[in-house]
This record gives C-alpha cells, structure tokens and sequence, in this order.
C-alpha cells in the first residue's frame, strides 16, 4: 500500500506525518532519514494494531501539485530545497 507522507522543513531538519494514519510521526536530520524513521514508524505501529486485532488503516488521501501565476509569473510547486526561478 501507499500512503501520502507530508513532510515539512524545521529549524533542525524534517518533520513527517500522514494524513491516514492518526498519531504517527517522525523527524530526521535529512529528508531521507525522516522518511526512513516514518517508514519504521509505520511498520511498527501497524504491527500494533494488527496484534490489537485492529484494522490498519486503509491509504485514501491524494495528493498532487498545481501551477500558479502569481503576480503574472508562472510559480511552479517543487520539491522541498528548490527554489522557484
């Protein structure tokens, strides 16, 4: 399955959630050790709930970008790090 993984730049790296999976969070240095740490977390948290005998929840959220023009320039949504020219 795959579930949608917000991921926000801190002070002191990334933090992550997903929107499907209540109370499951993680943080990192990098974005790739925060999504590393949220994977683990996920894992872990589902092999809970399957041992409670409660369902995993089930991916639903969608995600996407759009285009905008702001200010009459074409503003492009990009990956964390990059910078609109």
């Amino acid at each position: 399955m795959k579930y949608v993984i917000l991921l926000y730049q801190t002070s002191t790296g990334y933090s992550a959630h997903c929107p499907d999976v209540d109370g499951v969070v993680a943080a990192g240095s990098s974005r790739e050790e925060t999504m590393a740490n949220m994977r683990e977390a996920m894992e872990f948290h589902f092999e809970g709930m399957r041992e409670d005998g409660v369902a995993v929840p089930q991916p639903e959220t969608l995600a996407d970008y759009v285009d905008l023009l702001v200010e009459g320039r074409l503003v492009v949504a990009l990956p964390a790090g990059l910078k609109n020219p």
